[in-house]
């Protein structure tokens, strides 16, 4: 199998797979391509680049972590000034909330339906729980730290 960009005359560009090269010029030559975007006809080959992967020995490629959309300095750049804040934050939530672990979702559940009284709870949620949770109005924000008693 074969991927192929190409390109219709009304510039939309687009990827197919073919059997072999063969097979896009038998098909191409019947004129049994189109575009999917406006039903062109007229379609070529687009300059591509082949995705090759590295050789299993090499060294993994460097990776330059994406700037900050604020400061423009990386975001893995460590910043104590930031850790310091996520250490405060640690301790008080740690301090004035009762860690529920697992059950957090059907906790907050039932303190917002009224079922149980409201406190302060952290814990852990499923994405799925956590996107319920947002859906039904429930307010919850993610922790930037792993709760103590899930740490190793």
């Amino acid at each position: 199998m074969i991927r192929y960009t190409l390109k219709c005359d009304q510039g939309h560009v687009f990827e197919s797979w073919f059997q072999n090269a063969a097979a896009y010029d038998g098909l191409r030559t019947a004129g049994h391509m189109s575009c999917p975007s406006c039903g062109s006809s007229t379609v070529e080959k687009s300059l591509m680049a082949p995705k090759v992967r590295p050789a299993r020995k090499a060294a993994p490629a460097p990776v330059d972590p994406a700037p900050d959309a604020q400061t423009g300095t990386p975001v893995a750049t460590p910043n104590p000034e930031l850790e310091r804040a996520i250490a405060e934050m640690r301790a008080k939530v740690e301090a004035e909330s009762d860690y529920v672990g697992d059950s957090f979702a059907r906790e907050a559940r039932a303190m917002h339906l009224g079922d149980t009284p409201e406190r302060s709870i952290y814990g852990e949620a499923r994405p799925d729980e956590a996107r319920a949770l947002i859906e039904d109005g429930v307010p919850v924000l993610p922790l930037p730290f792993r709760p103590s008693r899930k740490s190793n």
